[in-house]
């Protein structure tokens, strides 16, 4: 059987001509006489096509048309109008409401065959565009996603590359990124912009690649030479990363991690809230991850030590409102677990 249509129309005649030239097509041919019937029809019923009159007894084709296209389910079934009018009133009128053509009274067959074959036929390539699309769409969100995860591991790789230069810092980079992401959130962030200062954390020490691991892992004090040495490394980070274009935030904290909210950080000696907001943030990240790691010179710090060097470094060494989220992250955990294992 072939495209299923619902002529609606008053006039037997007229229910009898359109059922007849439609059928000699292989048409499936439903006729109801009034906008009513139609509306009951619909209730069980989805055809391909509705024909409808504009002018009939009881409810018009203007109020049915309306009736149909305010039910979701079935506002995408095509319509066209029957009428014996002949002006553009009527025309701009139901195509303004919904209605996709107009088939003059009395018909004639090849018009009216050409109209209804058009319009299914538009209609079915707008389907089949929308599938498309949708099917496309999936495609592309299913490799983005993928994409995503390689670059998660890629980046994830090269941190550990970074923390295993250092003996005494192995995850590092990765309790930092963390430590991040959870102040991002407390601070607000969107869940997309904690995932972004996740990945920033994860590469903010990448500039330590280029650092001999005889400076990075000397256990005795460093002369300034070496000291300078170290301290370019932010520079180097943000150089390496700069290339990235499709993150350019990512070297933001590689740069300016070692800011300080009083401007006497390095290597820019930004001040305050001129030092972007996600490097404040890694700031205090990173500063807390190094008084709870072990060092060549040091154990982990106590707890209470930890957080007395944070309200002291308020407005100092740090921005205040993140200096605060960290103070609150440190008195919930009760069992000090947030530190190197």
């Amino acid at each position: 059987m072939g495209d299923w249509i619902t002529v609606v129309d008053d006039d037997t005649s007229n229910l009898r001509m359109a059922s007849h030239i439609l059928s000699a097509e292989g048409m499936r041919v439903s006729g109801l006489k009034s906008g009513e019937d139609l509306l009951n029809f619909l209730n069980s019923n989805r055809p391909d096509l509705i024909l409808l009159d504009i002018h009939m007894t009881g409810m018009s084709g203007f109020e049915t048309l309306e009736r149909i296209k305010e039910k979701e389910e079935l506002k995408s079934i095509p319509v066209i109008f029957l009428t014996a009018d002949d002006d553009a009133e009527t025309e701009a009128k139901g195509l303004s409401e919904g209605a996709m053509d107009f088939v003059k009274k009395p018909f004639v067959p090849e018009i009216l065959l050409l109209r209804v074959h058009h319009t299914i036929e538009l209609i079915r390539l707008q389907t089949n565009l929308s599938d498309e699309v949708e099917k496309k769409t999936h495609e592309l969100l299913i490799e983005h996603e993928k994409t995503e995860r390689m670059s998660l591991q890629i980046v994830k790789t090269l941190s550990g590359a970074i923390d295993a230069k250092d003996t005494y810092t192995n995850g590092h980079s990765t309790r930092v990124a963390e430590y991040s992401r959870e102040i991002a959130k407390r601070a607000g962030y969107a869940p997309k912009e904690q995932e972004d200062i996740y990945m920033m954390g994860l590469l903010h020490d990448v500039g330590k690649i280029g650092v001999p691991d005889a400076i990075i892992n000397k256990p005795a004090r460093l002369t300034d030479d070496e000291f300078d040495t170290i301290k370019n490394h932010p520079v180097m980070g943000a150089r390496i990363l700069k290339n990235i274009t499709e993150f350019p935030k990512l070297a933001t904290g590689a740069r300016w991690h070692h800011e300080r909210y009083d401007g006497t950080g390095y290597p820019d000696g930004l001040k305050g809230t001129d030092i972007p907001e996600e490097a404040r943030i890694i700031a205090v990240a990173d500063a807390y991850d190094a008084m709870t790691s072990r060092r060549s010179y040091r154990d982990i710090l106590p707890q209470e030590k930890v957080r007395s060097e944070f309200v002291n470094g308020k407005e100092k060494q740090f921005d205040p409102r993140f200096a605060d989220i960290m103070i609150e992250m440190m008195d919930e955990d009760k069992d000090y677990k947030m530190r190197e294992e």
